[in-house]
């Protein structure tokens, strides 16, 4: 019907109901809280501060940080404690009820003590109730004018009330803190002692009730635990926990000062005594009311009795014990509370959809909550969602400006869409709505990724299976219109798009093509967009022509709005006088938008019926009144705090969670220097929740809640609230600076895991605020004298991994730490902090593997091209390009990330040094994963330039000069312009025109401050190189005798020093220098001969003009003073180049035709001559010249050589020619001078020679054409190619160096063998050369050179003694340490050597002759073998040679060379293969042509077991492995299955394999099998992968590592000892591996040294060890005849092993007399 494509996923029956109506869109079947994503772990603290602050300490240092990792860790939510406010005033604040507020996630926890706590001071009292309390109080005789002087009566609210004055009202010098907090305790002391009295006595005669009496008499405790457990259900109460600590025989101790915190004392006539009174309270409340509780449900009581210390009462030692038996209880009890009551759910993790559906649904119902001010609208809006039976219907639009409420509309109508749909056709009907509130996430902003959630909804919930996604916008749309067509009057379909206007351009989105016009009769789409927003409203009215389905909306009447607003007040109590309702209808005048009447509200709804208002008292617009909030709440709340977090909310790139903004205002210490009294500093300092929770409440509505991936975010409602925040907050740049760094740190975890952060307690830090612009100022004097001392202290922020992980072992299952990945790469980028972005973030394995695994491939490598564009680090080039070529293959299978990027970083590392801290990553990480650990990679480094067309022939180039930038570069061309461009983004940034002068040159300053310009007209054309403006125009002129005869002289070249341009024309002997700042000439030299270079000293004192015959004089730049002049005895040409060695005080003089003379310029009036090099051998002209960076070689390119200098010893240290036909075009050194780098004429490509071999090691093709010009840009180690077409490629020099990093031997690796110490590895690739490799580094240290193609090679097991045998019939003894061939034997041609496990004796079998065994320490025969042997093997006793013989199995004694013990076939059967078993030393396995397997014992000649395999079995046999212990055989046979077979019950057991099986090994232990498989053609071979490498444990026949080869291998190799893998290659480069399985027990496996970890670990390691060729002797020591052999005389005494004892090893000479 359609393309398949989108919902894979089909609802089931067993999904959740919850799942179900968040993807339906039943908004009223969500939970009334939150949406099924938005959970956290929220405990509330129920305690008496006095008598519980141990407790509450200890739990805060040492369990809440405890608790929340667990949380975060197994269920990837946030745990928050929350305290109750500790005032001693109670009021109508919602804030106790926000902090309590019994929500599912709501856990409240009690704590009560001995001590019941003193009544509150009443914060408001209904006047009816405070003047019958006044009343009582005056009969009971007391003094009320404190009364009559704090409390004041409010008209305004409803009814009328009296409320407590502000502190800062009634206290004079408010800000002295300690008297006044001393004058408050007394006011209050005797306020609650007169309304208590009053009460007291009002209930005795009953005027009062106990329920109403008890609000004045009841302490904050018993208020708060009976609102946290009083009419709570089972369900909730099982959540709950209360902790009592009870005293015993406290009484006694009354009378100790200490006591008071921890009992309500009265003291009468001079007696301390208990408070019997709070007492029983305290009793009713722990004895009574909890148990009450704890009978009606299973609400968890622990009640403990302490023993005082009979001196000290309560002391803290006995306190302490306590304290520490609550916190270990209290944690085991929020664990099982926590996992009783929460689930792991992953289906946020894994459903991007359901996850994008939970956002937009969470800021539904946020919004929907703030729909007050009902209007027609709505109703219009309903009868058009109504479906109809006539005709299609078109979209609806919504449109008006900014605050008119159309998000809270479209809110309110996806909320009750449900209802009204199932209201009108019936309950049976099950509606679709469909929400999105465009540019509120990621998704819904860009065009292609909104209908593609959109259509996967829909397909889920009508049950479409789409089997492909369209890679079509266009197509995507055709989706979207067929699947609009399954909705039905059964199963009506509504989509609500918010906010269009916010759509990005791409895919030319805001054209609005996509949008379906006609919908069908069941389906409704409604729309709202801003009228005047990039055209939106136009082109809707261009689609949509009928004006029915607009709806516009606009300020409501004036009188309407005063009516709803007098309602709103009364809905809370509250109403305005007469005479304030006169300016409120002033303001409601001006403005009567939604917004604007909510702001009035929030400001009236605080007014007091006395409070004097005038016309200034309300604003007049929406702006000023969001601003005028803002004010009031700074004013509240103190203004630091407020910009802060204010700040930090705003500029968040998602918004912050409540844990998450009280971590980083703990951080700040421009808050905590605010908000904290120096006397209550203590670790963990953090700012107290109180402030957040008064803020939320102050800013309700305008501060919202939204849920993204598990987590509750605070935003702002709207973009207008956003955007005056951030005018208001985020003006001042140094701040904006300091807190995204502030940010940045919080989610690196900077100071988790108790890192302390140092607090000054100065208020000279605040000066930074830029807070002058605003209207009411609030500065805060208390601290200023306060001493700036510095502390530090734990601020109690968490860990911040990529991923929270529920266990260990299984790395797969976790949580995403979407917070880190949402807001760290953003806080990086804006902070500058390009280090923290490069090693925090981009180079951490854990963020790519995490990236990866959730499907953010592109977002990962769009955050590294954008730490690329910050930071200009060329690692992180490389890294964006190798990971896109290995796109394919990580997405495929994640966990080969870490031995993918390891084997393509592995070569460049050297090169590309910061590197080092993503391969050490991977060393950690990756095992997890992955269990192959790449050690040494020879994987060809794969890269391609930067290009960039400049013209359409090399030949319109003038020059092109590199710049201080990478990606920058300066063109000339031959018609005058001067360009600059990027050459990544290929981008033309600035041009200049030279005004039609042809242009000869061009050259830039060190600064590149000035661009000077060579033009035909004999002109130098000083330009500012940043403004591309002409600062002034010089001409060069020549003395009257220079010139070309007969013809016009043009400027033969110029040079710049700091402040000076140097010119000179053809055929002149004159250089005219020129002052760069003012742009005139200052003086010319006059030189003997004409000018041909002119080169200035790097500190810009001196110019060296270089000249014909070889000469060179020495101008003094300031005065332009002759200070000397120099020939070279070499006088027949002229200075082709001059070099400045300014390290060394010396000058060098190189000819046209590349001979140097090297003079010593210490004197620069007399310099010395110091050597003279003659290269005039070949009559090739000198094409380009180099000094190293070191300055130690000097490179010398010509025509047909390239040349290599020591300026040390002034030596040629390499020459390379080129072939007759060819010639060089240029040539450079790498960055450490061990490659050269050339081109040559008339080729495409750029070749690197190794300089210690001459071995071309890489051969890299430009596609553009011929390379025609190679310039070296020295700042960045980068190569600018020109081809003949007229493109310039951009090459990295250190990555195409790094490609000589590889030793290869050029043949495929045949043969491979380890030493037993498993340091060094020697191979054969079928040349006249063993290679020795250095296991650790992967190079080739050692060549041994034979006389004719090597045939076997044996090893000691120490590795230092080496057998090899060629095809010349001779055999060789090696010393592989120092390369010595310390003996050779001729005579016989050798099949295959072996030696004796214990090194003493080598076997040679021979095919024609007799075969024998020797004495490796003398070369003695010790006896013949006259049989015929295939395969043979030593058995591990050193007793039997066992090998096969047409149809037997023979056993051959290595003492006297006689068959022993044997095995015959039957006629007709061969034995096809067999093994030994390594822990059985007699036992051998093989197979025969029956397909049977044998297990013969060899000492006993007996059959231990016989297996029957299946038939024709084995009729592709190609390998068979036996398990040390003998039980199992893997057999492969060049197909995709593994074979298994127990040798034991003769079962076989099929593993399939990932390809064709090219080679398999079992490891030593046999608890592995590694083999190599080749791909399956029908994969994607973009990345060139030719093989793979698999480790499968055998215990469970799971793989448990995956690395793709990219070269054909040749051989394979495992080591003994440790799980080392080695593999030959086709191009004779090996490459070593070793398997860390995570799931050993042990998990002691060593990730073995390698060339890159001892780079990594050691950053001098860069040297590669010179390669040692060593040849054979020759002459033979010893010849073999048929049965005896001859020595010579000149033979060596002793060819022992230096394992060997000398007295058990005659010499030679002695064995010979005798």
């Amino acid at each position: 019907m359609w393309p398949s494509g989108v919902g894979s996923r089909q609802p089931c029956p067993r999904e959740s109901a919850l799942r179900r109506a968040a993807i339906s869109g039943n908004i009223n079947a969500l939970p009334p809280h939150h949406v099924p994503t938005g959970r956290s772990v929220r405990v509330f603290i129920c305690a008496n501060p006095d008598d519980t602050e141990a407790e509450r300490n200890a739990l805060k240092e040492h369990v809440y940080p405890k608790l929340r990792d667990f949380c975060r860790e197994n269920y990837g939510i946030e745990f928050q404690v929350r305290g109750r406010l500790c005032s001693h005033v109670s009021s109508r604040s919602r804030v106790p009820h926000l902090l309590l507020s019994p929500s599912p996630s709501c856990r409240p926890q009690g704590l009560v003590g001995e001590k019941y706590g003193s009544i509150r001071v009443p914060g408001e009292v209904e006047s009816a109730e405070f003047e019958m309390i006044l009343d009582a109080a005056v009969e009971a005789g007391l003094d009320t004018h404190i009364l009559e002087e704090w409390y004041c009566r409010d008209e305004n609210s409803v009814p009328p009330a009296y409320y407590l004055k502000p502190k800062a009202q009634m206290l004079k010098n408010y800000q002295n803190s300690t008297k006044n907090d001393k004058a408050w305790r007394n006011v209050s002391e005797e306020i609650k002692r007169i309304f208590r009295t009053a009460v007291l006595q009002l209930q005795e005669k009953g005027t009062m009730k106990s329920a109403d009496a008890n609000k004045f008499l009841c302490s904050a405790l018993e208020d708060e635990l009976d609102f946290a457990l009083g009419k709570q259900t089972p369900a909730f109460l099982r959540k709950c926990v209360c902790y009592i600590r009870k005293i015993s025989n406290f009484d006694r101790f009354a009378k100790l000062p200490e006591m008071t915190r921890y009992m309500d004392i009265v003291v009468s006539a001079d007696r301390v005594m208990r408070n019997q009174e709070a007492y029983e309270r305290l009793l009713k409340v722990r004895d009574e009311f909890i148990p009450t509780i704890v009978a009606a449900s299973n609400l968890r009581v622990y009640s403990s009795v302490t023993h005082c210390d009979m001196k000290l009462g309560y002391s803290q030692e006995v306190e302490s014990h306590y304290v520490e038996g609550l916190c270990k209880q209290f944690y085991e009890d929020m664990v099982d509370i926590i996992q009783a009551t929460m689930q792991q759910n992953f289906d946020t993790e894994t459903d991007p959809l359901y996850d994008e559906i939970l956002q937009h649904l969470s800021l539904c119902k946020t919004y929907a909550t703030l729909y007050k001010y009902k209007s027609e609208t709505l109703d219009y809006v309903q009868e058009y969602l109504m479906p109809s039976k006539g005709s299609r219907m078109s979209p609806l639009v919504v449109y008006g400006g900014p605050c008119t409420g159309k998000t809270l509309l479209l809110s309110e109508v996806a909320k009750q869409a449900y209802t009204w749909l199932q209201k009108e056709m019936g309950p049976e009907t099950d509606p679709v709505v469909i929400v999105r509130f465009i540019g509120s996430s990621q998704l819904s902003t860009d065009l292609r990724t909104l209908l593609q959630s959109i259509c996967e909804q829909i397909a889920i919930n009508y049950r479409c299976l789409i089997h492909f996604l369209p890679n079509k916008i266009q197509e995507m749309r055709e989706l979207l219109i067929n699947l609009l067509g399954e909705s039905s009057f059964h199963r009506p379909l509504v989509i609500i798009l918010d906010a269009m206007e916010q759509l990005s351009d791409a895919d030319e989105a805001r054209k609005l093509w996509w949008l379906p016009v006609h919908l069908p009769r069941t389906v409704r789409i409604v729309v709202s967009t801003l009228p005047n927003k990039h055209g939106i409203l136009q082109k809707l009215r261009h689609l949509i022509h009928d004006e029915t389905y607009y709806v516009e909306l606009i300020q409501r009447d004036r009188k309407v709005c005063s009516q709803m607003l007098k309602q709103q007040l009364l809905g809370v109590k509250r109403k305005v006088t007469s005479g304030q309702q006169i300016y409120v209808n002033e303001a409601l005048a001006k403005c009567t938008l939604p917004m604007f009447v909510n702001l009035i509200y929030r400001e009236v709804v605080h007014w007091r019926s006395h409070k004097d208002v005038d016309d200034k008292s309300l604003c007049s617009t929406v702006h000023e009144s969001i601003e005028q909030l803002f004010y009031s709440v700074e004013n509240k709340l103190g203004q630091r705090f407020v910009f802060r977090a204010l700040g930090y909310v705003t500029m968040a790139k998602a918004g912050l969670t409540e844990v998450e903004l009280e971590d980083i205002l703990s951080l700040d210490n421009i808050v905590l220097g605010d908000v904290i009294v120096p006397s209550y500093l203590k670790n963990p300092l953090r700012i107290s929740y109180d402030l957040l929770a008064k803020l939320k409440e102050e800013l309700e509505g305008y501060l919202v809640e939204r849920q993204v991936r598990n987590v509750t975010l605070m935003v702002w409602a709207n973009r207008h609230l956003h955007l005056i925040a951030q005018k208001l907050y985020l003006s001042n740049e140094e701040d904006v600076h300091q807190m995204h760094s502030l940010l940045a740190e919080y989610f690196l975890g900077a100071w988790s895991g108790g890192r302390k952060k140092i607090f000054t307690y100065d208020n000279n830090h605040f000066t930074s605020l830029n807070i002058s612009h605003h209207k009411n100022p609030h500065h805060q004097q208390s601290h200023e004298k306060t001493s700036s001392d510095k502390y530090s202290y734990d601020r109690q922020t968490p860990e911040q991994p990529w991923v929270f992980q529920c266990n260990l072992l299984e790395p797969d299952i976790f949580f995403v730490n979407h917070r880190k990945m949402t807001e760290l790469v953003y806080h990086l980028t804006r902070s500058g902090r390009t280090d923290d972005l490069m090693f925090g973030v981009i180079m951490n394995f854990s963020w790519l593997y995490t990236m990866i695994k959730i499907g953010q491939f592109d977002k990962a490598i769009t955050d590294i091209d954008l730490a690329y564009t910050c930071s200009q680090e060329k690692e992180l080039k490389f890294l964006a390009t190798t990971l896109r070529s290995i796109k394919v293959k990580v997405l495929k299978n994640p966990a080969s990330l870490s031995a993918e990027l390891q084997q393509r970083l592995l070569p460049v590392v050297t090169s590309l040094p910061k590197l080092r801290h993503l391969l050490l990553e991977c060393d950690k990480d990756g095992p997890k994963y992955c269990s192959i650990v790449p050690l040494h990679s020879s994987m060809d480094v794969t890269y391609s330039p930067e290009r960039l067309p400049l013209c359409s022939s090399y030949i319109q180039i003038v020059e092109i000069l590199p710049t201080l930038a990478p990606n920058i570069v300066l063109v000339a061309l031959e018609d005058g312009s001067i360009s600059t461009w990027d050459v990544e983004s290929r981008q033309l940034l600035r041009q200049i025109d030279t005004a039609r002068s042809v242009v000869l040159g061009i050259r830039l300053t060190t600064d590149e401050k000035y661009l000077v310009v060579a033009t035909t007209k004999n002109t130098l054309l000083i330009y500012d190189n940043h403004k591309s403006c002409l600062l002034s125009e010089v001409e060069i002129k020549g003395s009257k005798h220079s010139g070309v005869a007969g013809g016009v002289a043009f400027i033969n070249g110029f040079t710049l020093s700091t402040h000076h341009a140097l010119a000179w024309l053809e055929a002149s002997k004159d250089v005219s220098v020129i002052d760069l700042v003012y742009g005139w000439p200052l003086y010319q030299f006059h030189c003997w001969y004409e000018v041909t270079c002119v080169q200035c000293s790097p500190d810009g004192m001196y110019a060296f003009c270089g000249q014909y015959l070889n000469t060179t004089s020495v101008f003094h730049l300031g005065n332009g003073e002759k200070l000397s002049t120099v020939t070279s005895e070499f006088s027949g040409g002229f200075v082709k180049s001059i070099l400045v060695l300014d390290t060394l005080n010396q000058m060098v003089m190189i000819d046209n035709e590349g001979s140097l003379s090297v003079w010593n310029t210490k004197e620069i009036t007399n310099p010395k001559l110091m050597e003279d090099y003659d290269c005039r051998g070949d009559e090739s002209e000198v094409v380009g010249i180099e000094l190293s960076e070191d300055q130690r070689s000097i490179l010398i390119c010509k025509a047909s050589s390239i040349e290599v200098l020591d300026t040390k010893v002034w030596k040629m240290l390499e020459k390379f020619k080129a072939k007759r036909s060819e010639r060089f075009v240029a040539a450079v050194l790498s960055k450490n001078g061990q490659s050269i780098v050339a081109s040559m004429e008339n080729t495409s490509s750029i070749f690197v020679w190794r300089r210690d071999s001459g071995q071309c090691m890489a051969s890299l093709i430009e596609i553009s054409g011929a390379i025609v010009k190679l310039i070296k840009s020295a700042h960045h180690n980068l190569l600018l190619s020109v081809a003949s077409s007229g493109v310039l490629s951009v090459w990295d020099i250190d990555i195409i160096t790094a490609m000589s990093n590889i030793d290869k031997t050029g043949k495929k690796i045949q043969t491979l063998q380890l030493t037993g110490r498993e340091d060094y590895v020697f191979t054969m690739d079928g040349s006249e050369a063993v290679h020795k490799w250095n296991f650790s580094t992967g190079f080739i240290e050692t060549v041994f050179k034979h006389e004719g193609m090597v045939e076997n090679c044996v090893l000691t097991s120490s590795g230092d003694l080496m057998v090899t045998s060629d095809d010349k019939s001779s055999q060789y003894i090696w010393q592989t340490n120092t390369g010595e061939n310390i003996f050779r034997i001729n005579g016989q041609r050798i099949s295959q050597l072996l030696i004796t496990h214990n090194d003493q004796f080598v076997v040679s079998l021979c095919e024609q002759n007799a075969s024998r065994v020797w004495r490796l320490a003398t070369g003695h025969k010790v006896c013949n073998i006259l049989v015929s042997l295939q395969n043979a093997l030593i058995t591990t006793a050193n007793t039997f040679l066992v090998g096969t013989s047409k149809n037997k199995l023979l056993a051959v004694s290595l003492w006297s060379g006689s068959v022993s013990k044997k095995f015959v076939c039957d006629d007709g059967i061969t034995i096809v293969n067999f093994k030994l078993i390594p822990d059985c030393p007699d036992c051998a396995v093989f197979i025969t042509s029956t397909e049977t397997v044998f297990i013969w014992s060899v000492a006993d000649e007996s059959v231990c077991r016989r297996v029957q395999l299946p038939a024709n079995f084995l009729k592709n046999l190609e390998d068979f492995q036996i398990s040390p212990n003998g039980k199992l055989g893997i057999v492969s046979k060049g197909d995709e299955n593994i074979n298994v077979l127990d040798l034991h019950s003769g079962k076989l057991r099929l593993v399939h394999a990932a390809g064709i099986i090219w080679r398999q090994k079992l490891s030593r232990d046999g608890r592995y099998l590694v083999y190599v498989c080749f791909r399956n053609c029908d994969e994607d071979d973009e990345a060139g992968v030719v093989s793979n490498l698999i480790v499968m444990r055998l215990a469970d026949g799971k793989s448990i590592g995956t690395c793709s080869l990219y070269k054909t291998p040749t051989f394979l190799s495992l080591s003994q000892r440790a799980l080392n893998i080695i593999i030959g290659f086709e191009d004779g480069s090996i490459g070593t591996y070793t398997v860390v399985d995570r799931v050993d027990a042990a998990l002691k496996i060593k990730i073995a040294t390698s060339n890159s970890r001892q780079i990594v670990n050691n950053a001098s390691q860069k040297v590669r060890p010179k390669c040692g060729n060593h040849s054979f002797k020759t002459v033979a020591d010893c010849i073999w005849r048929e049965s005896t052999e001859v020595f010579s005389r000149d033979s060596p005494i002793n060819v022992s092993d230096s394992g060997e004892g000398e007295s058990t090893t005659p010499t030679k000479k002695t064995e010979l007399l005798q």
